[in-house]
Order: C-alpha cells, then sequence, then structure tokens
C-alpha cells in the first residue's frame, strides 16, 4: 500500500533533493578533477628538486573530493530510486550511507582547516630552497633554476618577498622578467601569488563542502520521516 497525504508529498520531496543531491555529486567530481588537472598546480606540484618532490598534500584534498564526488552520485541514485519504490531496506541503506558520507566530509573538513596554511607553507619553502640554489650557484643549480623558472612563468611572479621582487632582475633577468618597477609596483612576489593560488582552491572546496553538508542534513531527516510514514502506513 503506497503512501498518503503528508507522506507522500515528503516522498517526492526527498526525490527532488537526491536528484539535487546527485546533480551535486556530478559538479563536484567535476571540480575536483578540474581542480586535479589544473595546470598552475599541476606545473609546480609535478616539480622536482633533486631527488626531492614538491610537496602535494594538497592533493590528498583533491582526492577525497573526487571519492565523495563518486559517492555523492551512487548514494544520490540509491535514494532516488528508495523514494520512488517507497522499499524501507533501500531508504535505511541509503540513511546509512549518508551518515557515513557526512563523518567522511567532517572529517576531510577538519584535515583541511588543520593544513589550508600548511599547504601553502610546504610549497612556499620548497620555492625559497630552490630560489636559494639558484642565486648561490650551489651544485644543483641548473635544476633548481628550472623549477623557480617554473614558479615564476606559471604564477607571473618574481622572488620571495617585495625586496627580491623588485632586485632579482638586476643580477638574474634569466629569472624574472626584467621589468623591475613592475615588479614592485604590483608586488608580485611569489610567496603572495601562492597564497593567493591555495587559498583560493581550498576556499571553493569549502563553499562545496557546507552546500552538500546542508543538503545531507535535509535528506537525513526526509528519509527518517518518510520510513516512519512507510511503516506506519504498512500497519494500516
Amino acid at each position: 500500500m503506497g503512501v498518503e497525504g503528508c507522506t507522500k508529498c515528503i516522498k517526492y520531496l526527498l526525490f527532488v533533493f537526491n536528484f539535487i543531491f546527485w546533480l551535486a555529486g556530478g559538479i563536484i567530481l567535476g571540480v575536483a578533477l578540474w581542480l586535479r588537472h589544473d595546470s598552475q598546480t599541476t606545473n609546480i606540484l609535478y616539480l622536482q628538486l633533486g631527488e626531492k618532490q614538491a610537496p602535494n598534500t594538497f592533493y590528498v584534498g583533491i582526492y577525497i573530493l573526487i571519492a565523495v564526488g563518486a559517492v555523492m552520485m551512487f548514494v544520490g541514485f540509491l535514494g532516488c530510486y528508495g523514494a520512488i519504490q517507497e522499499s524501507q531496506c533501500l531508504l535505511g541503506t541509503f540513511f546509512t550511507c549518508l551518515v557515513i558520507l557526512f563523518a567522511c566530509e567532517v572529517a576531510a573538513g577538519i584535515w583541511g582547516f588543520v593544513n589550508k596554511d600548511q599547504i601553502a607553507k610546504d610549497v612556499k619553502q620548497f620555492y625559497d630552497q630552490a630560489l636559494q640554489q639558484t642565486l648561490m650557484g650551489e651544485p644543483d643549480a641548473s635544476n633548481a633554476k628550472a623549477v623557480v623558472k617554473t614558479f615564476h612563468e606559471t604564477l607571473d611572479c618574481c622572488g620571495s618577498d617585495i625586496m627580491s621582487a623588485t632586485f632579482t632582475p638586476v643580477w638574474r633577468d634569466d629569472l624574472c622578467r626584467k621589468d623591475a618597477l613592475r615588479n614592485l609596483i604590483e608586488n608580485a612576489n611569489c610567496h603572495k601569488k601562492i597564497d593567493e593560488l591555495f587559498s583560493g582552491k581550498l576556499y571553493l572546496i569549502g563553499i562545496a563542502a557546507v552546500v552538500v553538508a546542508v543538503i545531507m542534513i535535509f535528506e537525513m531527516i526526509l528519509s527518517m520521516v518518510l520510513c516512519c510514514g512507510i511503516r506506519n502506513s504498512s500497519v494500516y
């Protein structure tokens, strides 16, 4: 016997929310794949200084986001089908998946909040080490110079602070653009550009996580109400 009245409205409301959830999963998966293959981050995080690989902690968050997006699409489909079929078993499985997914998202959010400054800090330290080796003419200077030039060309920056961004071109115009005055006016030091690069992408991930969390909370409430309605209608 199918559900009636308010429970029937909740059934279709849950279906709509699940469809939105499924679309959100596809969007998050697409955004994660775009972040994973973004030319700026890829150019920088694939660099290698001697035997040292560029810090790739940022990719941990991206891989989590890819997994979350794929699971969201599966769970959204499961919720849509369970709501239409009025299946307590499917809705129960859907609710369990939502709880697990919500817990994973909270854990990933905490990880991201804790590491949001560390990610940029590690990349800046990697750049500073390469810049120092290049300017000091150390044995690995040729490799370090290639790393530094990749940073400068990818982020359109020069130096690790305002002073080095202004005066590096004076003696190393093979590393930076020659317009030192433009560097000074734009404050185009690489530390600032690295902060902007990763803070912007982490901010985008944070917005996606908050939107998904709100949808998930609504879905958990609706699925519980619908399960209760289905159980009551089966009794009568």
